[in-house]
């Protein structure tokens, strides 16, 4: 079977490392979630969050594949990259703004439910066979969200939206990169990640945020420092996971995914002082459970049709 070049260079297995690195992967976003909650509520503008966390995305990836000579900056789908640039900007755009309403470990956990709302979608749109038992893992991780959310408990209200259009972009933009991927090179891929979702957010920030120079400016040396380590964060996160993929298996890797469930956890506490309280435990186990095992039998049963997971769909929500 030939090489698919959205793949790193294959390399010998090493689980036990790509392990490693997808747990590193996950504290990062789990870290940059926090920032962006923190930040955000020192007064930081949200546009100005999201155009640094996009354009020190597309500055440290394209020296990446300068310095590691890990692919080129052609892409032979040009109009796929912009539409999967678009799907991850609004699906970010959602979260920063759910992350000022929301405590960090009840969001992370909703808009984890990502690869079952991929099982459904795929199934609804694609026409794809959905077996019994996948259709009880979505049934329970739709449960397992609506624990957490208790709708009619006026524990979020409205802001709930919030994070299911977030999870509702991204699972549009894993199936685009699923079904549409496979040309180009993942580390190509994250720079055009980066790079659409400068270019998109650019005007909307120089109508919004007029004085945005002068705010930034105006910035202290802490805030500047936690603002530019959204975007290294961020960006890490990406070539952490993209690196896990290429030594291990996905099908071992995808579930560990659902650790930053618990790093976000533990960083809101440690940050925040922030408890979930006990039915948003059940809720976040009930969806990490569902979703843990989604994701897995979604690996298993593309690598027993032969198809290789693309390195840039396995990746999170809280991008």
């Amino acid at each position: 079977m030939p090489v698919n070049p959205s793949w790193p260079a294959p390399s010998a297995p090493r689980p036990w490392l790509g392990i490693g690195f997808i747990v590193a992967a996950v504290t990062c976003f789990a870290s940059m979630d926090t920032t962006v909650r923190y930040v955000g509520q020192r007064g930081m503008p949200l546009l100005l969050i999201l155009w640094v966390r996009y354009a020190l995305q597309a500055l440290l990836a394209a020296l990446w594949i300068v310095a590691s000579r890990s692919g080129g900056f052609r892409t032979v789908q040009p109009r796929f990259q912009t539409l999967r640039g678009a799907l991850l900007l609004l699906s970010s755009a959602f979260t920063y703004l759910a992350l000022q309403h929301l405590p960090v470990p009840e969001l992370t956990s909703i808009n984890m439910i990502g690869p079952v709302l991929v099982t459904a979608l795929a199934g609804w749109l694609l026409g794809e066979r959905v077996s019994r038992l996948r259709k009880l893992l979505v049934l329970g991780g739709l449960i397992g969200a609506l624990v957490v959310i208790r709708p009619g408990g006026g524990l979020f209200g409205w802001v709930v939206l919030l994070p299911i259009c977030s999870t509702l972009c991204y699972a549009a933009f894993q199936l685009l990169t699923s079904h549409m991927s496979g040309q180009d090179n993942a580390y190509t891929t994250n720079f055009y990640s980066g790079l659409v979702g400068t270019l998109l957010v650019t005007p909307v920030v120089l109508i919004g945020l007029p004085a945005w120079p002068q705010q930034v400016l105006a910035l202290s040396t802490p805030d500047l420092t936690l603002l530019l380590a959204i975007g290294v964060l961020g960006t890490v996160g990406h070539l952490l996971l993209i690196r896990a993929l290429g030594i291990a298996p996905a099908s071992t890797l995808m579930p560990f995914m659902y650790l930053q469930i618990g790093a976000a956890t533990v960083i809101a506490w440690l940050v925040f002082g922030h408890v979930p309280d006990p039915w948003a435990w059940l809720g976040m186990a009930v969806i990490a459970g569902c979703g843990a095992a989604t994701a897995w039998l979604n690996v298993r049963s593309a690598q027993q049709a032969h198809r290789i997971i693309p390195a840039a769909s396995a990746d999170t929500v809280a991008d």
